[in-house]
């Protein structure tokens, strides 16, 4: 009897030579999704010192194992490329219905190659149940995501989808974002895979826009029908009966505790709190629902954490989706700018462009304190965004690219900036595990990668805290989940194992560390672990081995830069002490001080043996890859940049 996923494809599309295919999916990776799929993907077919922007680099688009399901806020997609901005492996995620239509159809990646002859041109991508077909869209050239989308779906069924990027893809811009339409029947595009410049990759591609339609498809079923159901209703239960108040008011609730805590940045990050900060507290955007509209609301179909704001103008009309804690910080605070309803058109912008609110934001910041223009000026950044960037300027050009780009331009001081992409919101000087978490992943300043809000924690527990962070949030990004769901290690297996076959949790054998797809020719899952605390084997690669089973010369590994750190065993490594310094290196391979099945430690090693390919051609003294954020210096070995970070009790106004 077939299981679910047995028939399942993927859809490559060579834009070189103009042609789509459908091809079996991998029987050996279904548990792979999203951001795990699109590292493993990229592992085998990218190089990794390919131009970000040229014909060699591999965009995938993969939805999470469970989306299509009805697990709950399970529906992420997942971008994955090599980054134009940080120059190493990159994932983004997004909420919207694409990533679950897309796996209804029976989906589990796009992957798109090569380059036309003819950068002018764009075209599109349709999907339906029926065909898959790539077609012109030269009358979409230069339109902003709003009006793309609604062009787009003028003549379509209610039930399609879209993945679309705005100008600053178009002009690969390496502030770029992806957007994927949402759940409300207007379907706009307001949900951004945005860091890392996904969308100027895309835009590399001159593919505009994907448009999917499940049509009337149905969820993907279960194995164990009633018990995913009973185990499902259960979960959803517990989570709305006990943690659902830590975002019934979305992510702008947080600006008052993060001023408190040091970490809502004001002025390009000279001070860790803002004097003015009421005027971005989310309170004020919940408070305008009454008299404005708008709401809290699901991003995609079956969310339960409903995080997401609807914030409408004075006059009643929608304005944007979703107005939250980073873009309130990076385009308000961080910019001087202290007023919800300005970042609200700017986030609007960002959107309509396609841009990363957070890479925008820190590049004004950064243009602003170099002097280029008055701190707070609104009106000043909106034509900055709607003139200057969409118009594709000099100066638009530059902020468009990042706060590195227009910070070497303008030859500034302070260009606060991990493996060239911009800080996010949660500053690593209070918050020491998230600094080691943006100096050691793959995903350069990202606090999807791993965020820890805890500022009392130091030394050994911070490197701990951000490996274990790091490990459940490359578990979400693979599996469609939300990470708003607060998920430990285990929480996702839950679901899995009743998904795919007839068998409790309970009764499975520990999977093989040879083989943890299959043991004894039975389907076997491998994201449950015992205690972190009663574990300790380090996954690590070996001099002339990698990680996952994938060969190298023992000169291959020589030839690194970091394979001195990478390859070397921790001194004292022994159950009883957790080491400081057991996340190794800015670009380099982790190593982990517990033994996560493949499933668990598979995306971060993928990710970290990537970026080492990378990094052994690649200059190790370079400004691009040692950039600099106030009063530290992420460059140089991962190892003895995290050794730095944990000496220092965590400091408030340096």
């Amino acid at each position: 009897m077939s299981q679910a996923w047995d028939n399942d494809k993927i859809i490559r599309v060579d834009m070189t030579a103009q042609t789509v295919s459908i091809e079996d999916y991998w029987q050996d990776r279904k548990l792979l999704g999203g951001r795990a799929l699109s590292a493993k993907i990229l592992l085998e077919q990218c190089d990794p010192t390919c131009d970000p922007l040229g014909p060699d680099n591999v965009l995938v688009l993969a939805p999470g194992t469970m989306s299509g399901t009805s697990a709950p806020t399970s529906g992420r997609i997942s971008m994955g490329c090599k980054s134009p901005l940080t120059g190493g492996i990159k994932e983004a995620n997004a909420g919207g219905n694409p990533g679950q239509d897309l796996i209804k159809l029976g989906y589990r990646a796009v992957i798109v190659t090569g380059q036309p002859a003819d950068m002018e041109k764009r075209w599109g991508l349709k999907i339906s149940a029926d065909t898959v077909e790539l077609v012109a869209a030269d009358e979409y050239k230069g339109m902003w995501n709003y009006a793309c989308c609604e062009k787009l779906f003028a003549d379509q069924p209610k039930s399609a989808s879209a993945i679309s990027i705005g100008p600053a893809g178009e002009m690969m811009l390496k502030g770029a974002s992806i957007a994927c339409t949402d759940s409300d029947r207007a379907r706009r595009p307001a949900r951004q895979a945005a860091r890392g410049g996904v969308g100027a990759v895309m835009g590399s591609k001159c593919l505009k826009w994907v448009l999917i339609d499940p049509g009337k498809t149905s969820l993907r079923r279960p194995a164990d029908r009633k018990g995913f159901a009973r185990y499902m209703k259960q979960f959803s239960k517990d989570y709305l009966g006990s943690r659902h108040n830590n975002f019934k008011y979305g992510t702008s609730a947080v600006v008052p505790t993060a001023n408190m805590l040091h970490t809502f940045p004001w002025k390009n990050r000279t001070e860790g709190r803002n004097p003015h900060f009421e005027g971005l507290d989310g309170a004020k955007i919940n408070a305008s629902f009454e008299t404005r509209g708008g709401e809290m609301h699901n991003c995609m179909t079956g969310c339960i954490v409903k995080c997401s704001n609807i914030v409408h103008d004075k006059d009643g009309n929608y304005k944007t989706s979703a107005l939250e804690f980073e873009t309130l910080t990076l385009l308000g605070s961080c910019c001087d700018i202290n007023n919800w309803e300005d970042v609200a058109d700017l986030d609007r912008l960002c959107d309509e462009l396609g841009l990363d609110t957070i890479e925008t934001g820190a590049a004004i910041a950064v243009y602003m304190d170099s002097g280029g223009m008055a701190w707070g000026d609104a009106e000043g950044a909106k034509k900055l965004l709607s003139e200057e960037i969409a118009n594709g300027t000099e100066l638009g050009r530059n902020i468009g690219n990042g706060a590195l780009s227009i910070g070497t331009v303008r030859k500034h001081h302070r260009i606060p900036v991990a493996k060239g992409q911009g800080m996010p919101a949660w500053d690593p000087r209070p918050l020491k595990a998230t600094g080691i978490t943006y100096a050691s992943s793959a995903m350069g300043a990202d606090h999807t990668a791993g965020l820890v809000i805890d500022p009392q924690i130091s030394g050994e527990a911070a490197a701990v805290a951000s490996q274990e962070i790091q490990i459940i949030n490359a578990i979400c990004d693979s599996t469609g989940f939300c990470m708003f769901l607060g998920p430990s290690i285990t929480k996702p297996d839950s679901f899995t194992p009743r998904f795919l076959a007839r068998r409790s949790p309970a009764s499975r054998s520990p999977p093989s560390v040879g083989n943890v797809w299959s043991t004894n020719g039975r389907l076997t899952i491998a994201l449950a672990s015992p205690p972190l605390t009663t574990i300790w084997r380090h996954v690590c690669a070996r001099k002339g081995s990698d990680p996952i089973t994938r060969s190298c010369s023992t000169s291959q590994a020589k030839s690194s830069p970091w394979s001195r750190c990478a390859n070397r065993r921790p001194r004292n490594s022994t159950p009883s002490r957790p080491l400081a310094n057991s996340v190794a290196g800015a670009g380099g391979l982790h190593c982990f001080p517990v033994r996560p099945p493949r499933y668990l430690g598979l995306i971060l090693r993928l990710e970290a043996w990537y970026q080492s390919l990378y990094f052994s051609h690649a200059c190790q003294n370079s400004a691009k890859y040692s950039p600099t954020v106030p009063t530290r210096v992420f460059s140089g070995c991962g190892r003895c940049t995290i050794r730095r970070l944990i000496s220092q009790r965590p400091s408030i106004n340096t």
